[in-house]
This record gives structure tokens, sequence and C-alpha cells, in this order.
């Protein structure tokens, strides 16, 4: 006891075992959280499946309280040894350690009988704990930082998608809709074709008949595998120059902490300096 209230006073520590993984003791924190983590979803799961959920229902429950009162303790930890709270608080592995402490203190507030479905609805937030593994995975930081950097170009890409598939499901609404019993009705119902075989979806539920619709459907089909290449392309471009990046003033390339100079390694996220 007289060990844990030193270590609770002992700051920088606390830190260093919370949010490094360079030592024994950090190493362990690090894998009982994520054991932590895969048990929750294990709940979540067997919860999820009424035939199974009813014979284990205590003990789910249990399991339940004490996963939200470790994740509760993590948190608070987490907020107590960081020196700029508000930077963990807002950053986004603090957004999801809150969403995966929120829901069982949601179901006391909202009453259990009247609002249950909400409720359901609520501890299916605590998915996003899985989101939580990324912070274990060096290479997380690249991927995450990747999208990041690809999210306007992707953006951009999606509205031309809206564009076009706009465009397509009007051109078959005018060649296909005049037609007596045409799948066709409206242009709404052509622009859900245009996206379903853009997609290479397919599931075939409205079809052309006339001759220059299925030709107007080859092209579609074979545009759409060039389509679904391209964000793919946008990210793994980034993700290359991620991994090309130089460090700036003491900084890590990757996560952007500072690093020691003569390190060959980022003690942060283990990139390669």
């Amino acid at each position: 006891m007289k060990r844990l209230w030193a270590l609770l006073k002992d700051k920088p520590r606390l830190w260093h075992i919370i949010f490094e993984s360079d030592d024994p003791a950090s190493k362990t924190f690090d894998l009982t959280v994520i054991v932590a983590i895969i048990l929750s979803l294990v709940v979540a799961f067997v919860e999820s499946m009424p035939s199974v959920a009813g014979l284990y229902k205590d003990v789910l429950t249990v399991l339940e309280y004490a996963l939200t009162f470790f994740f509760t303790v993590e948190y608070a930890l987490r907020i107590y040894c960081s020196p700029v709270k508000k930077d963990y608080v807002l950053s986004f592995f603090g957004i999801i350690d809150l969403l995966a402490t929120l829901p069982l203190y949601l179901s006391f507030i909202l009453p259990a009988t009247k609002y249950m479905f909400i409720l359901r609805a609520f501890r299916l937030i605590r998915i996003f704990r899985v989101l939580k593994l990324f912070a274990f995975i060096n290479e997380g930081y690249l991927l995450l930082e990747s999208i990041k950097r690809s999210l306007n170009k992707i953006l951009v890409y999606f509205l031309f998608v809206i564009v076009l598939v706009t465009i397509i499901g009007t051109l078959m609404f005018m060649v296909e809709g005049q037609r007596p019993d045409s799948d066709f009705t409206d242009i709404p119902t052509s622009i859900y074709w245009a996206i379903v075989t853009l997609t290479t979806v397919g599931y075939g539920d409205i079809t052309p008949v006339t001759t220059f619709g299925r030709f107007m459907s080859g092209i579609v089909m074979i545009l759409g595998y060039t389509i679904i290449a391209v964000p793919t392309g946008i990210v793994s471009a980034t993700m290359i120059d991620e991994t090309k990046r130089k460090g700036v003033k003491g900084r890590c390339p990757r996560c952007n902490q500072k690093t020691d100079l003569d390190a060959n390694y980022c003690k942060h996220c283990g990139e390669r300096l």
C-alpha cells in the first residue's frame, strides 16, 4: 500500500508507466489494459446473444461492473498524471477512453423500464474500446496519421463519386425509365442502382433491359474496379511518405514527440529515427 501511495505521488514515474512501454512495469500495465479491452468485448458480444446471456447474467453483470471500474480508474489516472491534462482529455484516445467508460454510468441516470432500448444503444458504445488497441501498436500511429493526412483528398474524391453516381443514375433513368414496368421508377432509385453497381455489390434487384442500358451497366461495372482502388492508393502513398518523413527539431517524424538527439528509435512509438 505504501508503494502504491508513493507511486501516486510520483507523477513522472506514473506517467511513464501509463504512457510508455519501454520497461517491465509499463509493459505489464499495457498488457493488463489489453486483456481488459478484449474481455470487455467478449462480454459485449455475449450479452448480444440472448440465449447465452441469460445463462450467465450474473457473471456478465459482475464483469461489466468490474471492467467499468477498471477503465474509470485508468481514465482518472491518465488525467491525473498528464502534464497538460487538456491535451489528453481532448486527444483521440482520451475521447475513446471516456466513451468506453460512460455506458454503465448512463444506465443509472436513464429509467431502465421506459428507456431500455436507449440503454442498449448506449451499451454498444463499449465497442469503441477496441480502438484503444491502436495505442499499443506502433504501426497504428502510422495508419492513423496517414488517414488523417489523406482525409482532405478522400473527401474530395468522395464528392466526385457522389456527383458521378448522380449523373449515371440520371442517365439510366432517361434510358430505362420510359419503358413500361421498368425498375428505374425515379431518379433516386436509379442513383441507388448506380451506387450498388459502381461499388460492385450487385444486388440484382434493379436491372436494365434495353441494349444501351446494359451497355452502360457494363461500363459502370468496369469503372467500379478503378473507383474502389483510388482511396487505397491515396492512403498507401501517404503511408509511404510518412515512413520517409524526417523528424524536425528533435521530434519523431511519426508521433511528433520529443526524442533524444542520440537515439536510434523513438521512445514513444518505436519509430526508427
